[in-house]
């Protein structure tokens, strides 16, 4: 597996730098129910020119609830990992070849954990970090593209809307952001909302 190895530390943008400061003193919610949960982590991964976050589509796959999603970089823990930090950076390399490192990581944002009973028990961990810049990637046989989306846009109001979503022969509206031809919605549309929360708090 090729990788991109990225410098330890870097300048960050003044909207990024504000970012690591809120989030320096963030105290996650984290999930501590009692109902068994596989854990998984992602990788909210951002760089400059403009700030942007770094979003993937995943690949169609048979079985898979999130066939064809967009997504973050991420995917359940191996029980050999220390912890769900290092399920962050691994799945990151496995799935667009971008090695983070420590010096990247600004902190974490609150757990979130499916609201759908379709979906398996899953709590998701997200981690965010800061590149100095937008590396090559090289993805996996698990994902099928990737985008850099702006933080402006995102921001914007008119970004946001609602999307409707058969789940169980149920339609139901959810909450999304549309970007162009893509939608994000679900697990991914909550940890960006996290995001942008703490962006504008």
């Amino acid at each position: 597996m090729l990788r991109r190895r990225l410098p330890h530390a870097q300048p960050l943008t003044p909207r990024l730098a504000r970012l690591r400061d809120r989030l320096a003193v963030h105290r996650p919610l984290v999930d501590e129910r009692g109902d068994p949960l596989v854990w998984a982590s992602v990788a909210v991964v951002l760089a400059p020119d403009p700030d942007a976050v770094l979003l993937i589509r995943r690949a169609e796959r048979v079985g898979d609830p999130w066939s064809g999603h967009m997504a973050l970089p991420g995917g359940r823990r191996d029980p050999t990992e220390p912890d769900l930090l290092a399920t962050a950076i691994r799945e990151t390399a496995e799935e667009v070849g971008l090695e983070l490192r420590s010096g990247h990581l600004l902190g974490s944002l609150d757990d979130v954990v499916p609201r759908t009973p379709s979906l398996p028990p899953i709590a998701v961990r997200p981690y965010v970090f800061a590149l100095p810049g937008r590396p090559e990637l090289i993805l996996n046989h698990e994902v099928a593209g990737v985008r850099w989306a702006p933080l402006d846009l995102l921001l914007h109001p008119g970004t946001h809307h609602t999307v409707r979503a058969e789940i169980r022969g149920e339609s139901r509206e959810f909450p999304a952001y549309r970007l162009d031809d893509a939608v994000v919605w679900g697990l991914t549309e909550r940890v960006l909302s996290s995001l942008l929360r703490q962006l504008g708090s």
